[in-house]
This record gives C-alpha cells, structure tokens and sequence, in this order.
C-alpha cells in the first residue's frame, strides 16, 4: 500500500502527536494560570511548563508543515486552496473577536435601554468619554502609529509583489522593512501604555473612585489585543524573512507568505477602525442625553 502511487491531489498527513501535546500544554497553561490567580505557589510554574509546551508545539506542528510544502511536495494547488480557505475563515473569526469591542464601546457610549439608560449615563457623568477620564491627544503617539503601521501595509505588500515578480532581495527588503516597522509600533504601544492617564483599576481619590470603568477596559482590551496581533504578526514574518534567506517559497509557490501578508493587512485594517473610533471620535466628548 505504501508503494501505490497516489491517484487524487489532496493531502492526507501522517498520524502527528502535536495535537495532542498542544492540547495538554494548554490545560496546563490554563489550570496553573487559574492557580496562581488563586496564590498558589506551584501555579506559576504549571503555567510556565504548559506555555514551554504550546510554544515547543508551534515550532514543531510547522515545521512539519514546512517540509510538508517545501520538500515533500504535498501541497498541491487543491490543498493550497484548502488552505487559503481556512486562513480566510480565521480571519473572518478575528473580526468577530474584535468586533465584541466595538459594541462595547458603541453601547456603552452611544445605547442604553429605557430602563437603564439614567443610571448608565449617571456612571459616566452624563458625557463621553466618562467624567474624570483623560484621553489621549489622537494626533500624537496614535497617528504616528497609524502612519508606521500604514507604511508596513505598503512595504509587505512590495515584498509580496517582488516574490511573485522572482525578486528575492527586493522580497527580503520589503520584509525586513515591515519587521521593523512592525517593533516601532509596539515599542511606541509601550510608550502611550505607560504614559496612560487612566488604568483598568478603579482609584481612590477625595472619598471617590476614579479612573477606572467601561472607557478604560474598552480602551485596554481592544488596543492590547491589537498589539499581541502586531506581536505574533511580526513573529510570522520574521519566520518568513528567514525562510526566505533560506531559499524558501517560490512565485508560484509560497501560501506560507501569502498568508503572512494577509494576516499583517487584517491587523492594519482593525487598527484603522482602531484609531477613528477609539481615538479620534472617542475623544470628541460626545455627551450622552438623558430622557
């Protein structure tokens, strides 16, 4: 059976323990998180050998995807097609996910119901972004960031056009470009993080709270999950940078970069919502009426 030549174009992989490795290090990822959250010493490092565990699985599950599609030959143009399907649908799966923070910021600063919208615009002062918040100028570190991340978008889509044209310097220059635009801007996250005027805590001033609430975790989650997809997609194409150095992918052969590409455009496009919503409009100090 081994020895018959194989009559269809789609590939069926060889049996891989990295599933299930993967899946244990996350349960142990998760259970130690949730222990040391509860101050139990061992905890932490629970969670430091699953993270060890998801990290050593990544590398392994694709390399093993690497030589599946550089030396052996398995992907052929229907898994390719495969996979860009499963890219696009992971891709539509991260809008979603970040569309959950758009509502909250949208529903927290524009909607409320009739039996709650007193009471919800009493918690915020009757005006937006709430009383006691200091919000960012958006036309200092937030439109500098737009513009680097604006001009990434650019530089890897050179790379991706010198690739298709069989210019693998001009490749390996418009990535390296993206790279270190890419750490700019979560060198320059790190700056307005740590400037920040508010935090995710709720602190104790004159008698009253202040600085926490719906603004500020909105602001957080959405802008810090943002950045760990700059994190990862800056990871992704360093990966590739070296692929390339490495005499991978071919004009007509290179889904691993196609997807990297399509992955860092997505991060620029949220970011642009990012920062029209957020920052621009979501400092205008729109006042929220009461009926």
């Amino acid at each position: 059976m081994s020895a018959a030549e194989q009559k269809h174009p789609y590939h069926l992989v060889d049996p891989s323990p990295w599933p299930f490795v993967g899946s244990m290090a996350a349960f142990f990822t998760f259970g130690g998180a949730v222990a040391a959250m509860h101050e139990m010493t061992w905890g932490i490092y629970v969670a430091a050998l699953g993270g060890a565990g998801i990290l050593l699985t990544m590398f392994m599950w694709w390399r093993d995807v690497i030589r599946e599609a550089e030396f052996q030959g398995h992907h052929t143009k229907v898994v390719q097609l495969g996979l860009r399907y499963g890219m696009a649908l992971f891709i539509a799966s991260e809008v979603m996910f970040f569309s959950a923070f758009f509502w909250a910021f949208f529903d927290a600063s524009l909607f409320a119901t009739a039996s709650e919208q007193v009471g919800r615009a009493a918690a915020v002062g009757n005006q937006w972004p709430p009383k006691g918040i200091e919000v960012f100028d958006a036309w200092d570190l937030p439109f500098l960031n737009t513009l680097i991340l604006l001009t990434s978008g650019a530089t890897v889509t050179w790379a991706h056009h010198a690739l298709r044209e069989g210019d693998r310097k001009g490749m390996l220059q418009g990535l390296a470009l993206t790279i270190f635009l890419g750490l700019c801007f979560t060198a320059l996250q790190v700056v307005e993080y740590a400037e920040a005027p508010f935090s995710f805590r709720a602190l104790l001033e004159d008698g009253k709270l202040t600085q926490g609430g719906i603004y500020p975790s909105v602001f957080f989650m959405a802008t810090g999950f943002h950045g760990f997809h700059v994190i990862v997609g800056t990871i992704f194409l360093i990966v590739c940078f070296f692929r390339g150095l490495a005499g991978h992918f071919k004009p007509e052969h290179h889904f691993g970069f196609e997807a990297a590409a399509w992955y860092w455009h997505f991060v620029d496009v949220v970011w642009i919502f990012l920062f029209f919503v957020i920052y621009l409009w979501g400092s205008a100090g729109a006042p929220i009426a009461v009926h």
